[in-house]
């Protein structure tokens, strides 16, 4: 099977955990819907013939994230590239199960918390890769330390981008954390990709906006393909081997804005976030 026909398969709402055996590549899909998980696999499987493992795991849920997490302990010992992918975008001002607003509790504190409790099984596959998808968005984010979870003003769009600004920072500060142990760092915009990211707009905005989008999509929005190019690309490359804490689009590295480089918002954004999903002790 090539990245290629594995990443065709990732929505919007998946995290994916690819755990490379001395046999060949093992791919495991952690998901929220089950249901079409194993669909997509079993799809992979008659093309293919490789099997893909399906653990679910709701992103939205802490509890979720952290029995996953002690489930992959005893199943996936190495993991040599964690790819978080999940993503929620422009929804209604909704709250994940522990009281975070969704899209940065989504978006960022989930894949945070998902990381940091792998990260003794990815430092052990050392050389290895944790890519985080981020988006342009990150370029008009920017966080708002005083509210963080928006309960005041509410914008979905700030929200949003607030969330995806925060995927950049983590990796910029993850890198920095991991220095000297094989362990490399990426964060990314896979492009405008023709997903069921945008069907939360007509709640959020309006439907005709949300017609738009999807209508237009069709016409000028990339391919599931292509939109996961950069992300094998981060994950697989070896001529970026060497790379750590960058940014990338279209297969290339890029300058974020600004804010995404800003080392005091990194530091600080981790060390509330590990407050936030209850790892105030943590080290790495």
């Amino acid at each position: 099977m090539s990245w290629a026909d594995f990443v065709n398969w990732l929505d919007d709402n998946k995290v994916v955990l690819i755990a490379v055996t001395c046999s060949g590549a093992k791919v495991v899909m952690l998901c929220r819907d089950l249901e079409k998980a194993r669909l997509a696999a079993e799809e992979i499987h008659k093309e293919t013939g490789n099997t893909v493992g399906v653990y679910h795991l709701d992103l939205a849920s802490l509890d979720s994230v952290r029995n996953t997490a002690a489930t992959l302990k005893d199943t996936e010992p190495k993991i040599h590239c964690l790819i978080n992918n999940a993503g929620v975008m422009m929804c209604p001002r909704w709250e994940t199960k522990d009281g975070f607003e969704m899209q940065l509790g989504t978006n960022h504190l989930g894949h945070f918390l998902l990381t940091l409790l792998l990260l003794d099984q990815v430092k052990a596959a050392a050389p290895s890769r944790i890519v985080t998808v981020s988006s342009i968005a990150h370029t008009q984010g920017s966080m708002h330390w005083d509210d963080l979870m928006m309960t005041q003003n509410y914008d979905a769009k700030e929200a949003y981008c607030q969330s995806k600004l925060a995927n950049v920072l983590f990796s910029r500060e993850l890198a920095k954390k991991l220095q000297g142990t094989g362990v490399n760092t990426y964060s990314l915009h896979p492009g405008v990709v023709q997903t069921e990211l945008g069907r939360h707009i007509h709640e959020s905005v309006n439907d005709f906006i949300h017609w738009a989008f999807h209508f237009f999509g069709q016409f000028f929005f990339k391919t599931v393909e292509r939109g996961a190019q950069t992300t094998i690309y981060c994950a697989v490359d070896e001529s970026q081997a060497n790379q750590t804490g960058k940014y990338y689009s279209d297969c290339a590295e890029k300058k974020p804005h600004p804010r995404g480089e800003c080392d005091d918002d990194a530091h600080r954004l981790w060390d509330t976030s590990l407050r936030l999903v209850g790892l105030d002790h943590y080290s790495v």
